[in-house]
């Protein structure tokens, strides 16, 4: 499933809620995603589209897909700017995001897209 958002801080929790009702459609066909799973990938979705929506400074693309095996979701941006992970200081209000995405995602990458941007995946086992 594919769903375009516009670039605005709304699309974040729209995201939420279209991957929860997907992956929730998809647990009655596939036994084995839980609401762990389906939890974990909520929050993925969040992290990534928060960026894609911060510093992508355009529309972005939300792609997910249930297998058997795993659950991939993928952001897609226009910006070419690369992720940056960082050790952010105690007091700091943000920029944890992308490690937890590390944390929770049995795989992550970052890969550029022809004609520009990029598209961020991550891969949960299930």
């Amino acid at each position: 499933m594919e769903y375009l958002l516009p670039d605005e801080a709304a699309s974040v929790g729209r995201a939420r809620r279209l991957t929860s009702a997907f992956l929730s459609r998809s647990r009655h066909r596939m036994a084995r995603v839980d609401a762990e799973q389906i939890d974990d990938a909520t929050l993925i979705v969040s992290e990534l589209v928060t960026n894609a929506t911060r510093h992508g400074r355009s529309p972005c693309r939300l792609r997910l897909e249930v297998s058997d095996e795993r659950v991939t979701v993928e952001v897609f941006d226009d910006s070419p700017d690369q992720l940056r992970l960082r050790r952010p200081a105690v007091d700091d209000e943000s920029g944890r995001g992308l490690a937890m995405v590390r944390c929770l995602a049995q795989r992550f990458d970052v890969t550029p897209v022809i004609g520009g941007g990029k598209r961020v995946r991550a891969i949960l086992a299930i």
